[in-house]
């Protein structure tokens, strides 16, 4: 079935560089369930994929599709490199239930537009479960363009695409290129754009913010279905809110994901410890956060 719906990347819970926070793992898929979600993405880019070891990726894949059963979908991230490795990690996501595989262009080396189409038709005939495509020219320094998209659709085993390039004028030419495939599913990234592009004809949103409350967004996924303006108005700015100060929180890079942990951490869900290179916000940082749920009304329970 066509994936629809609110499908969260889900963070990385660790206790170290290589130790998983198990306990906060399990608590945070069941707060996401909870929270209405309708699939749930590990290790993409919210997850911390590129900064952790082939044996803790192999193994946090193991644990969520386990806890999962098959309540929802899980998607796993194979983004690699190398293909080979690429396709091991499909070959274990397989093995562990999962329901699909996404991968973004291998980084380092720009590949050209005609070497994606062959290096993803490669791949696709080699998985053992479909595919999505991950955009994400900010991180691996090139762009699926749309007549890319358009041709490697064609494959019966790429299934659909999510979009984090923040450009919606790329995302509607995606729209209107696939527009005739009723099964190609289309999912934003940036949540500040999920319920536009909903109403404009995408079909959910891959958003990091459900980590922390996923019935706001799964909320403001319904509203944008049912074309509700005025409630889609109320929840937008929930959503504008959290964007504008908690992802504002330190001037880095990884500011963002350093925020969704300390929150998580805060509500007392899961540890906030953060990969190497990265480290998760100080005292200082920490405090600010903790003020800005505050000033929103909600509890904290780790301060």
């Amino acid at each position: 079935m066509k994936l629809r719906g609110i499908v969260p990347p889900m963070v990385t819970p660790l206790l170290d560089n290589d130790t998983l926070d198990t306990r906060g793992a399990e608590k945070l898929v069941e707060h996401m369930i909870e929270g209405g979600i309708h699939g749930l993405f590990i290790l993409g880019t919210t997850g911390e994929a590129p900064s952790l070891s082939y044996p803790l990726r192999y193994e946090f894949i193991e644990r969520v599709c386990r806890q999962v059963d098959g309540r929802i979908p899980v998607l796993v991230g194979i983004t690699d490199t190398s293909l080979q490795e690429s396709i091991k990690m499909a070959e274990h996501a397989a093995k562990c239930g999962a329901s699909a595989v996404v991968s973004a262009p291998p980084y380092y080396f720009a590949p050209a537009q005609q070497e994606l189409i062959e290096f993803y038709t490669e791949l696709a005939d080699r998985l053992p479960l479909p595919l999505y495509l991950y955009n994400m020219p900010s991180y691996v320094k090139v762009i699926f363009e749309p007549q890319t998209v358009k041709e490697l659709a064609k494959h019966p085993n790429i299934i659909g695409l999510k979009d984090s390039s923040a450009n919606m004028v790329y995302f509607q030419s995606l729209i209107h290129l696939v527009k005739d495939d009723p099964e190609f599913s289309l999912l934003v990234g940036p949540e500040e754009l999920t319920a536009e592009s909903v109403m404009m004809g995408a079909d959910g949103g891959v958003n990091g913010g459900a980590n922390m409350f996923p019935k706001l967004y799964v909320d403001l996924y319904h509203a944008a279905l049912d074309l509700d303006y005025e409630r889609v108005r109320v929840l937008q700015e929930q959503v504008m809110e959290i964007s504008s100060s908690i992802y504002k929180v330190g001037k880095y890079g990884s500011s963002y994901l350093k925020g969704v942990k300390c929150v998580l951490s805060l509500l007392g869900i899961c540890d906030d410890f953060m990969a190497k290179p990265f480290r998760k916000f100080q005292p200082e940082e920490r405090a600010k956060v903790k003020a800005i749920l505050d000033r929103m009304g909600i509890p904290v329970i780790n301060p």
